[in-house]
């Protein structure tokens, strides 16, 4: 079992980060920071004004652990047992359940539970459950 290591404190700050970057993104443009609807939206059909925005926003969430490495000098060790068969699955289930739930962690997560959105209550729910049965069945029975 791999143990992960309890950090309250870098938690802490990096929640902040996310909510302070939430509400930035919708006291600036009154958008909602869904990281799949942003993201989908770099694609045809949709061509706008925002298209600088959303591909700044996307980069930055790539970026941000390259300008981890260049100020700390080494990233956090990151381990992942699953095969690429298995993360190519994960990723297309991952991707449908966005699609199929309107949204996803951060769009109904961050933003939904904090405007008190009953249906990201219960999308959060969802993906809450769904998450720790399949941790639990990886754990369990494999």
């Amino acid at each position: 079992m791999v143990v992960t290591p309890f950090t309250p404190i870098a938690s802490l700050f990096g929640g902040a980060l996310i909510g302070l970057s939430a509400v930035l993104l919708m006291w600036t443009t009154g958008r909602i920071a869904g990281v799949s609807g942003i993201a989908a939206r770099l694609f045809p059909p949709y061509e706008d004004r925002q298209f600088a925005g959303r591909l700044a926003f996307v980069a930055g969430l790539v970026l941000a652990p390259v300008l981890v490495r260049l100020v700390t000098g080494s990233l956090t060790a990151q381990t992942i047992a699953a095969g690429t068969p298995l993360l190519i699955v994960a990723g297309l289930l991952t991707g449908f359940g966005a699609v199929w739930g309107s949204g996803c962690t951060s769009g109904h997560g961050v933003c939904g539970l904090s405007r008190l959105s009953v249906r990201s209550l219960v999308a959060t729910m969802t993906f809450m459950a769904a998450g720790m049965a399949t941790v639990f069945v990886m754990r369990h029975w494999t």
